[in-house]
């Protein structure tokens, strides 16, 4: 389906709403009434969002929208300055030209495939999990509005084959005793059981009222991404499936004199996956490796994000975001369900049960774009734990550190509506400081939450997960919705984790390391919006594995468990 160009074409408000922050929204809405709808751009859209981007770069989208809170509001343009977009615009739902009249718009059908020849590989593809062989995640269905309600029922059914594979081998069990030091901190198996998968998901459905303040509250499963990055969010990502959650968030910019405002404030019910991790009966010196986790308790999760455009600054917006989990059945007070208003430290060297219980991140970052040089930079720098003062951050800044920076730039062919795209990003998860390695202090592991900071048994933020770093770029051509391109990924996987076991005997040449090139084709056909990916997967030292030649010479490298993956996504959207 084709959208109108008239829903991001709107006229100066007269009025503007007043700075009401996201945290208060609960208490302070309740009185307001108006006629807002509230509509948003699912993530698991194909090719939109970042054409989205591009058209801001140059200057054909509201200016005022970061691009950092998703998904977007499809009406967040209602706060701008009149804005035309060309005839060509995709957008997935009608206009409800009444607010007080019923309306029910056909979502767009769409359908995810990916093929994994040897072994799993992938991130940011919502409810698939890791998995060897072909996988199908299909979505579509119907919003329904009425005046300032809109129910959005969007349901996914995931089918996959699950193959088997070889993953961490059997081989000295001092190996696995380290490799269980991560296991037992994070719920992130390495086989989704042995049988194939069928499954039926709320998948990016969600009920809101939204008042004529730009607020929304609402109950959603809708996929999140927090932060500037293109590809890699450290807080909140498409990477896991959606879990259910009641938002409290900004449908529109709230505008002010001196700045502009997007933020949100979730809370939501984690599930663990139900699987075991690998090897889980192997004992060592009589001592079981796998330490049970709690499956039976579910995990309440809480966050915030917040981002300000200073109007003196244009195309410069700030954020910070923060998240904290427990487990369902230990929350006993207003800070475990609402810790963002609890200003307490974890201070080193003292021990505090009640924080003890809670795993907690956060992260600030930063976009500016320049409209005039079709530039985007932006970067994300996350702490993990409650302990980290600004002092500590100035002096230390890798302790337990995570970060993405990157940029794109479009670069103007002599044909207008053409471009050359250059996209770079670096993401490090990976720890740096000795102590905090050999602690098994990594990103999105805890030592109380065991699960981590995952849902269904997957990472909600970075896709490549605990102690992993990624250095990525891409050269493409752009036009509109259309893309041809180039991508070039090097992944070290999980390096946390690999120091912890091989240090002890010099092992330096075991990266297990990912070398990704991949051809990119985003085509616009008709009603259909068709995205395709063939990645070539050169893995080097598969599971840290590097087999030595006692006769091959000093200076020749040893050979690795070297494996090579064929990997193929087809995205495709019919949009009624």
């Amino acid at each position: 389906m084709l959208i109108d160009h008239k829903v991001f074409k709107v006229a100066k408000v007269g009025k503007k709403p007043q700075c009401l922050p996201v945290f208060f929204a609960i208490s302070a809405v309740i009185l307001m009434v108006g006629q807002v709808s509230a509509q948003s751009l699912p993530l698991s859209t194909p090719m939109v969002d970042e054409y989205l981007r591009r058209q801001q770069l140059e200057g054909h989208f509201p200016e005022n929208i970061s691009f950092m809170v998703k998904p977007i509001p499809l009406n967040a343009a209602a706060s701008s300055e009149i804005v035309e977009l060309d005839e060509k615009i995709v957008g997935l739902y009608g206009e409800n030209e009444t607010a007080d009249i019923f309306s029910v718009t056909k979502l767009p059908i769409q359908t995810h495939y990916q093929l994994n020849s040897a072994y799993p590989f992938g991130q940011n593809n919502g409810a698939m999990i890791p998995n060897r062989g072909n996988q199908f995640l299909i979505t579509g269905g119907l919003l329904a509005r009425y005046g300032n309600i809109t129910l959005q029922l969007q349901p996914e059914v995931h089918i996959a084959q699950n193959k088997e594979f070889r993953g961490m081998p059997n081989t000295h069990s001092t190996n696995w005793r380290d490799y269980y030091e991560f296991l037992n901190r994070i719920d992130r198996p390495e086989r989704f059981g042995e049988n194939s998968h069928s499954s039926v998901l709320l998948g990016n459905s969600s009920l809101r009222y939204t008042f004529n303040n730009g607020i929304s509250l609402g109950i959603s499963n809708e996929y999140l991404w927090w932060g500037p990055a293109y590809r890699n969010s450290i807080m909140m990502s498409n990477n896991a499936p959606g879990f259910l959650h009641v938002t409290a968030n900004t449908a529109k910019p709230i505008e002010t004199k001196f700045a502009s405002f997007e933020g949100q404030l979730i809370a939501g019910r984690l599930e663990n996956s139900g699987f075991l991790p690998p090897n889980s009966d192997m004992v060592v010196s009589r001592t079981p490796l796998y330490v049970p986790k709690r499956d039976e308790d579910s995990r309440y999760l809480a966050g915030m994000v917040i981002t300000v455009q200073p109007k003196a600054v244009p195309g410069l917006f700030l954020g910070y975001s923060s998240t904290s989990q427990v487990y369902t059945n230990e929350l006993t007070n207003f800070g475990d369900y609402l810790p963002i208003f609890n200003g307490r430290k974890r201070y080193t060297g003292m021990a505090d049960p009640v924080l003890a219980k809670r795993q907690q991140q956060s992260a600030g970052f930063f976009r500016w774009m320049s409209q005039k040089g079709r530039l985007d930079i932006y970067g994300e720098y996350g702490t993990n734990g409650n302990n980290k003062t600004i002092r500590d951050t100035f002096v230390n800044p890798d302790l337990n550190r995570a970060f993405t920076i990157g940029f794109n730039k479009l670069l103007r062919l002599k044909k207008e509506d053409q471009f050359i795209q250059l996209n770079f990003e670096q993401t490090q998860t990976g720890q740096t400081i000795r102590k905090t390695i050999q602690e098994s202090n990594s990103w999105y592991t805890h030592n109380h939450v065991r699960h981590g900071y995952t849902h269904r048994g997957q990472t909600l933020g970075f896709g490549h997960g605990s102690g992993s770093n990624s250095i990525f770029l891409e050269v493409s051509w752009v036009r509109e919705l259309d893309k041809i391109g180039l991508q070039f990924e090097r992944i070290a996987n999980n390096n946390d984790a690999f120091y912890l076991h091989f240090e002890h005997i010099n092992g330096w040449d075991r990266y297990w390391v990912d070398l990704v090139p991949s051809f990119v084709l985003d085509r616009k056909v008709g009603p259909f919006l068709v995205s395709g990916r063939l990645q070539y997967v050169n893995t080097l030292n598969y599971y840290w594995v590097l087999e030595r030649d006692p006769n091959a010479a000093l200076y020749r490298l040893q050979k690795g468990d070297d494996r090579k993956n064929i990997v193929a996504h087809i995205r495709l959207a019919y949009l009624f």
